[in-house]
């Protein structure tokens, strides 16, 4: 077989996310039903008759149309539906990159793009976010990662797993670093929506620069990640050449999800929907908080500007990985580990849940940090 580079995270998740009777590995909130996006019984039985039908591969009109909405002077030719963020990453990548060239990419991060580019063949280069400083962007990490050779500058923001949100002056430094040696912009802005402590969404890079692939999905604000809807919104040029990679991988999102997502953005459904993820976010991470302080000075943390995840370092020596596989095992709980973020010694722990579930999962947490302490 040929060399790859697993994506060690996803498929802890995916062996175990389903088995263990307390799941708090996920990154978005608890996710919403059928019913909380179409009340109407009407709406429903139209849906009931909706053919089967290969959906127009790059997403129907009504959808890429209330995509573009979100961003200043986008149009339906900007954008590409993929199926999650997860696709529109890849085929960015597949679109920008060829094996040999560079890109920066931001640390903390998913790893998902770290991953994929040496998949690719593409060298890879991080910059920091400083956990001395509050996680925020360590400009001069950005500048030494960024050389004439760099292809692609790499973000995630709202950051993950961190939940730290870039301030304007740090999202100019990013920009200043693309242009100063003609990179593109991947901006991974999936968190957009989920602001622990104001109203107002995370601004998009898309209009920053003129070379930005601002890339979103349904999965985390929306609260609706099995309907499976990412999209990649930039320059329709480039737009056209991802769709031709989109062909290759999964050629359309579900009839279904089509219909479903273009429901999720119609304007009255969209405030619905980022409002009950806000509640999930602002009602769990008070209940997480609490269970945490009850430790003492195991656990320390930066709280996060947004996301349904908090991400402690605790003082324990155990491995984070090591911590997480006897969690599984002896209590049936499930975590994300801190070194598949390449940060040892930290965990990610989902807070935007039914709140006895989210008792429920951190009440192992303790047992099993109980069990090592003795």
């Amino acid at each position: 077989m040929s060399n790859f580079q697993p994506f060690v995270m996803e498929r802890l998740m995916s062996k175990w996310e389903n088995l263990v009777d307390y799941n708090l590995s996920e990154s978005g909130v608890h996710p919403a039903t059928v019913r909380d996006l179409i009340p109407d019984p009407d709406q429903i039985e139209r849906l009931l008759s909706t053919e089967f039908v290969y959906p127009q591969a790059n997403g129907i009109p009504e959808l890429r149309e209330r995509i573009a909405a979100l961003y200043p002077n986008a149009t339906s030719a900007h954008v590409l539906v993929t199926v999650g963020c997860i696709e529109a990453n890849l085929i960015s990548l597949q679109t920008l990159l060829e094996p040999g060239d560079e890109i920066a990419v931001m640390a903390p991060n998913y790893l998902q793009i770290w991953g994929a580019a040496q998949n690719l063949g593409i060298s890879v280069r991080t910059f920091d976010l400083s956990s001395n400083q509050g996680w925020v962007l360590d400009v001069d990490s950005l500048n030494r990662a960024v050389t004439d050779q760099t292809k692609v500058i790499a973000v995630c923001n709202p950051n993950n797993p961190t939940g730290h949100i870039m301030s304007s002056s740090e999202m100019d430094a990013v920009v200043a670093a693309a242009d100063r040696v003609g990179a593109w912009l991947l901006a991974d802005e999936v968190y957009s929506g989920t602001e622990r402590l104001t109203d107002e969404k995370t601004p998009s890079f898309w209009s920053r620069y003129d070379k930005v692939l601002a890339n979103n999905s349904l999965s985390k604000a929306y609260g609706l990640p099995g309907l499976r809807v990412g999209w990649i919104v930039g320059p329709p040029d480039v737009i056209d050449a991802a769709w031709a990679r989109h062909e290759y991988t999964t050629i359309a999102i579900a009839t279904l999800s089509n219909q479903l997502a273009a429901i999720a953005l119609e304007p009255d459904m969209q405030q619905k929907l980022l409002k009950r993820t806000r509640d999930y976010i602002r009602r769990g991470y008070p209940i997480f908080e609490e269970w945490m302080r009850s430790h003492g000075d195991l656990f320390s943390i930066v709280p996060p500007d947004a996301s349904a995840i908090a991400f402690p370092r605790y003082t324990v020596d155990v491995n984070s990985t090591t911590f997480v596989e006897q969690l599984i095992k002896e209590k049936s709980a499930l975590v994300a580990p801190g070194d598949h973020f390449n940060l040892d010694h930290h965990l990610r722990i989902s807070f935007g849940l039914q709140p006895d579930y989210l008792r429920g999962g951190l009440e192992r947490i303790h047992a099993m940090f109980e069990d090592l302490a003795n």
